[in-house]
């Protein structure tokens, strides 16, 4: 069962962390990063953030670093921000959903390819 707290929490983490990120941090490895989502436990002490990158496999790993490497910056800031008895841990996770969107979508292109070519060979 979902809480509408945990909704409010996870939606201000998401807007606090991608302002942090896009004032920018002082570390050279994280790259243009879009926050895409946040899951909050129900007892609020776990935040998994996810998060994709522009680039190739090396870019996503550096930014994974570099956002691990900040994440004690990053839950000050969080601090200041929500008013919590715990401030959750937060675990930044690479979203992978978009690149297997683009996957499907290539396959479906193919298809629709592969059957325009069958309809045109019929005629």
């Amino acid at each position: 069962m979902k809480h509408k707290r945990c909704d409010k929490v996870a939606e201000t983490i998401r807007e606090t962390v991608s302002a942090i990120l896009s004032r920018g941090l002082n570390d050279p490895r994280i790259g243009f990063v879009t926050i895409i989502a946040v899951e909050v436990t129900v007892d609020l002490r776990l935040a998994k953030i996810f998060f994709t990158v522009i680039g190739d496999d090396l870019a996503k790993k550096n930014t994974e670093a570099g956002l691990n490497s900040a994440k004690g910056h990053i839950r000050r800031d969080l601090g200041k921000v929500l008013s919590l008895r715990f401030l959750p841990e937060i675990v930044f996770c690479y979203d992978h959903s978009q690149e297997y969107g683009n996957r499907i979508d290539t396959i479906l292109r193919e298809i629709d390819k592969e059957h325009d070519g069958d309809d045109t060979e019929h005629r």
